[in-house]
């Protein structure tokens, strides 16, 4: 197990644990802390609090509505990941709910790649009859030859999307564009503008969709993501849409509490392996089926096809591990034929746990190697990437993922030229491992009571992570080794006079030492009918 430097970030035995913990996420103010505590719906929310400009909204809108009018034929083009599926089946739904003549679709990755190109669209036009209106979700902000390509044809593109923008912008018809919310994000509030104004109704639900999205695309859980984000996952515990509902039970998770876990490791993963593994299609159908018997089968379908997603990501990262760098590069680049274009992305995110370095795995299976990135935190990696702009077709992405195309025959230069730019970016510093510890307890603090403290702060996730704290001149009681595997730590710990179960997964080994220092996030377990706070083991430092 890699070796972490805590940092506690609050020192005080007295503060309020509430206080220390609002402090430690750098809110202070007392209005910052009602806000953070009880944030607005999302439907009391204006356009400019979220970074979206209303004349382009007003023009996005008044096209939609001619278009409408004319009876035109328009297309919203999504993406293939969870979060364009989600934004694609919210403004398909509200679009269909008004009477429009229009037709979602979702890119195949392996051949059509990611976002609106000029191939695409003469594909949709050519199938299309009389298109006239493409309407981007979650992509189109650097679309510059697809836009091209739609005004040539006589089709108006309005962009909406979430990705960082590259200098200038398309020349669409309208562009509703900010950073600070996911795809999904974006096309609700896009939607929610269309309803109030051509129905005269603002309220148009769907915000569990919005849910899944921002939490699959790992956003920052503050400011409007925390508010999606938490009635989103109250819509979604109280869901009725079928092809969610039929999802949570093949997952597993229908009548159970969802929050940001369930969504990010269990429904997200499942709307995704489409888009990995073969049509994303099939994950928007599943969304807006009124259809309980199509329901039960796409959902089973997606399913099958996140049990073949696993699989495949086990068998790459088998073959990356016996593949590393021996010498370790600021950024660490791996291309291989082997390498599956449809989780090319999660490699990466693998290579990054374990090599704590910016990763770029890339799918080398025909002359155009599709890359995907994944970062750390501290260093941008699309602005790593587009920094080699003349080595690569084209990219786009985050500041901690991204995905690009390239000649197989410029990877070995784009490999060394994004090294020379990383290099002088990464110190240690930003490569340290490290464990951000909220402050110190004992464990007579670990109680019902400080768990419903805590729970106050959720939905936690990336920018708003659970608390961790720690402890330490602790006694092992006794530990054992559990699960399938022998890969996860069972122990009783005992400070201030108080015992403790404590969990540590993926731990496969145990000492012979009779006290640690721990650090953990506290979790509620139920069992029979009993309810008991237990340690969730983040590390242990044996003494």
């Amino acid at each position: 197990m890699p070796k972490k430097r805590w940092e506690i970030k609050n020192k005080s035995k007295t503060a309020d644990i509430l206080e220390i913990l609002l402090e430690n996420r750098g809110i202070k103010t007392k209005k910052e802390k009602e806000w953070f505590l009880n944030p607005t719906h999302p439907g009391g929310l204006s356009l400019p609090s979220v970074g979206l400009s209303r004349k382009a909204m007003q023009m996005a809108v008044d096209r939609i509505a001619e278009a409408i009018k004319r009876n035109e034929k328009i297309v919203v083009y999504g993406d293939y990941d969870a979060d364009g599926v989600c934004a694609t089946a919210i403004l398909w739904e509200i679009l269909d709910s008004l009477g429009a003549d229009v037709l979602p679709y979702i890119p195949d990755r392996f051949n059509d790649g990611y976002g609106l190109s000029g191939k695409s669209v003469e594909k949709l036009k050519a199938e299309v009859e009389d298109l006239k209106l493409i309407i981007t979700v979650d992509n189109g902000i650097v679309a510059y030859n697809g836009v091209d390509a739609a005004k040539k044809l006589g089709v108006d593109v309005i962009i909406s999307d979430h990705h960082q923008a590259s200098g200038k912008l398309p020349s669409a018809y309208s562009i509703i564009h900010t950073t600070q919310t996911s795809g999904a994000g974006v096309a609700w509030f896009f939607a929610k503008e269309i309803s109030r104004k051509l129905k005269n109704d603002a309220q148009i639900g769907k915000l569990e969709l919005v849910a899944i999205g921002v939490i699959a695309d790992q956003l920052p859980l503050v400011g409007v993501n925390r508010s999606l984000v938490k009635y989103g996952l109250e819509e979604l515990n109280t869901i009725t849409r079928l092809g969610l509902r039929k999802l949570l039970m093949v997952s597993g998770l229908l009548e159970k509490k969802i929050g940001t876990y369930e969504v990010g490791f269990m429904i997200a993963p499942r709307i995704n392996a489409p888009g990995r593994m073969a049509s994303g299609m099939d994950a928007l159908r599943l969304l807006c089926t009124r259809n309980p018997k199509r329901a039960e089968d796409l959902a089973l379908t997606l399913n099958k096809l996140n049990k073949e997603r696993q699989d495949t990501v086990e068998a790459a990262v088998s073959f990356m591990e016996g593949n590393l760098p021996t010498g370790l590069e600021s950024v660490i680049v791996m291309a291989d034929a082997n390498y599956h274009e449809g989780v090319i992305g999660l490699i990466a995110g693998r290579v990054v746990e374990k090599l704590n370095r910016p990763a770029i795995v890339l799918s080398m299976r025909s002359e155009i190697a599709k890359g995907s990135a994944r970062s750390v935190p501290g260093f941008n990696i699309i602005e790593a990437i587009r920094a080699q702009s003349e080595l690569i077709i084209e990219g786009g992405g985050h500041e901690m993922a991204a995905g690009f195309s390239i000649e197989i025959k410029n990877i070995a230069e784009f490999s060394q030229k994004i090294n020379e730019y990383a290099t002088p970016l990464l110190g240690s510093e930003v490569l340290e491992r490290k464990l951000m510890i909220d402050c110190e307890l004992g464990f007579s603090q670990v109680n019902q009571k400080v768990y419903n403290t805590l729970a106050q702060l959720e939905p936690y996730g990336v920018g708003n992570p659970a608390p961790v704290f720690a402890t330490r001149n602790v006694k092992i009681v006794s530990q054992r080794l559990v699960g399938k595997l022998n890969n996860h730590l069972k122990m009783v710990l005992e400070h201030d006079s108080t015992k403790v179960e404590a969990m540590m997964f993926n731990c496969p080994d145990k000492s012979d030492a009779k006290a640690a220092s721990v650090a953990y996030r506290m979790s509620e377990n139920t069992w029979n009918g009993n309810t008991n706070i237990e340690l969730i083991l983040k590390d242990i430092k044996y003494e």
